[in-house]
């Protein structure tokens, strides 16, 4: 199995997350974290809007096309939603949600739960990101998550954070 992580403490990677119930043998593990100096209130709707789009590098993701800036006042996400969408195209299922705190989603292949922690007068956003099946892809996957995903939570924290 691969491993990795960025910005995450050693508690956070022992913690179970949602996307753990539905990968039970991951070959690819990957987490995520930052710190955000905002409430979780205000981290927990750009995490749910991310359904509108990818929030990481738009000219890749997102055809080029930018991710919203403000809020868009979305319907707490539910099961079977489209996780997230690129070009206005969606992509994914939405799996598990607790709203305010964890949605959890199925894109190419893989699993992953975005999880937003109280953290003093802030927060934290976690992102785990599992894979089963052939593990030939996984390092590639890890390290194109890599680049993504911090973008995505820095972009994230950024907007929750103004």
């Amino acid at each position: 199995m691969i491993g990795d992580r960025w910005g995450v403490t050693a508690a956070e990677l022992g913690r179970t997350y949602p996307c753990d119930e539905f990968v039970t043998a991951p070959v690819l593990q990957a987490w995520r974290g930052v710190d955000v100096a905002a409430p979780p209130s205000r981290v927990w709707p750009w995490v749910a809007q991310i359904r509108l789009a990818p929030y990481s590098y738009d000219w890749i993701d997102n055809l080029g096309r930018r991710s919203p800036r403000e809020l868009r006042g979305l319907p707490e996400p539910v099961v079977g939603d489209p996780f997230t969408a690129t070009a206005g195209r969606p992509l994914g299922r939405v799996l598990s949600v607790t709203p305010g705190e964890q949605l959890t989603a199925r894109i190419m292949g893989a699993v992953m739960s975005y999880v937003v922690v109280p953290d003093g007068d802030g927060a934290r956003l976690l992102l785990k990101l599992v894979m089963g099946g052939r593990r030939g892809a996984a390092p590639f996957l890890s390290v194109g998550d890599l680049v993504m995903a911090r973008r995505q939570l820095l972009n994230l924290k950024r907007l929750a954070e103004s």
